[in-house]
């Protein structure tokens, strides 16, 4: 067990207060508790060396959570205002709970604002943002609702992700929280999509094959903001979300070519179409695993140019674009061998940026352009 795992496990934490306000369906206790428990604080302060001690009046990013957690010495966090609205002190400090109801500091405690507790960077969301802040107010409901939802939301993605789904996105997800519909039954619901469009694009029905497809995008979003805004992620949950996502694009091209026949168009390069689009889909993640192992960082984050990129590039939405515009064409068949020629070109790309990145290395470390400058 390392040094770090130590100190957050003889963590304890604490909410000062109440609020009968639910955010995405949880009460503010309710929220708060599973952020202190996603962070391993414990809720016997019996054997506790640290406190973190949150408001229930109040809403916090993770990032905010994270900082006072791995903070060493005695902080309080404060609103713009100069309000004191959390704490991270040692256990010994008896009156942490009565200050911080007073939103006061103890004495010595360093004040510490939302910037400097806490980086804007999300490497795994890919993503800057300055983390949020805010007080529980009735009034302003929806608003935090809505800025919880955008947190929550991956900032290099492909254009439909980022551009299309967001605000329905975010009104279904609501529907699922308030409902207790929970993460994992959306994903399964999207696993049953990821078949009946395989099925409807083998017997080359391709119009509902489409319709199913998009859903199921959808649903793909949906399931991992639900999961972040309620605090429900899993290791089970995310390891069903993203094997269907590793794993079901091909068998969907797959079935795309298949019904090209049974739909009545004839591609006599449907065999190397088809070699190109797989093979090209799994070298393109082998380069992406081989830049983060080079270069310890996601290859869609490097520079400006690779996030951009990651808009477009040789995905499951990209190419359902493609074919979806074929199909209002009238011309599936084309769309298949767009999809093949675009695929081999983002490989080529991609095989281009990591040879760019290992020349670029040795001049320094790699850095994101995202990281915050040194």
């Amino acid at each position: 067990m390392s040094a770090a795992d130590s100190s957050v496990r003889r963590t304890a934490g604490a909410i000062v207060g109440h609020s009968e306000l639910r955010v995405w369906g949880l009460t503010s206790e309710a929220r708060l508790q599973r952020q202190l428990a996603r962070f391993r604080v414990a809720d016997d302060a019996s054997e506790a060396q640290r406190l973190v001690l949150l408001r229930a009046d109040w809403v916090y990013d993770d990032a905010l959570v994270r900082g006072l957690v791995d903070a060493v010495d005695d902080v309080a966090l404060t609103a713009p205002d100069g309000t004191v609205v959390a704490l991270a002190v040692a256990a010994t400090v008896s009156d942490a709970a009565t200050a911080l109801a007073g939103h006061r500091a103890p004495a010595g405690a360093r004040l510490v604002t939302p910037a400097q507790l806490a980086d804007g960077y999300n490497d795994a969301l890919r993503k800057r943002e300055p983390p949020y802040l805010m007080p529980l107010v009735a009034a302003d409901l929806p608003a935090i609702e809505k800025r919880i939802f955008a947190g929550s939301y991956k900032g290099v993605t492909d254009l439909v992700t980022l551009y299309v789904w967001p605000n329905p996105a975010r009104w279904v997800t609501r529907v699922c929280a308030n409902t207790g519909i929970t993460p994992n039954q959306v994903t399964s619901a999207s696993l049953v999509l990821v078949l009946a469009a395989m099925a409807l694009f083998w017997t080359g029905h391709y119009g509902w094959g489409m319709a199913a497809a998009w859903v199921m995008t959808f649903l793909d979003t949906v399931d991992g903001k639900l999961a972040r805004v309620t605090l429900r992620s899993s290791p089970f949950g995310n390891f069903f979300d993203h094997s269907i996502d590793l794993i079901h694009p091909p068998f969907w091209w797959w079935a795309w070519i298949v019904g090209l026949t049974a739909a009545g168009f004839a591609f006599e390069s449907s065999a190397l179409a088809l070699t190109v689009i797989v093979a090209g889909y799994v070298l393109q993640r082998i380069e992406e695993g081989i830049f983060m192992a080079c270069f310890k960082m996601d290859m869609h984050v490097w520079q400006r140019f690779d996030s951009r990129f990651r808009l477009i590039t040789a995905r499951r939405n990209p190419n359902l674009l493609i074919l979806n515009a074929s199909l209002l064409l009238g011309r599936p068949d084309l769309g298949i061998g767009v999809v093949a020629l675009w695929t081999a070109a983002c490989l080529v790309i991609h095989a281009l940026r990591i040879a760019q990145a290992a020349f670029a290395r040795r001049h320094g470390p790699l850095r994101s352009w995202l990281a915050a400058p040194t």
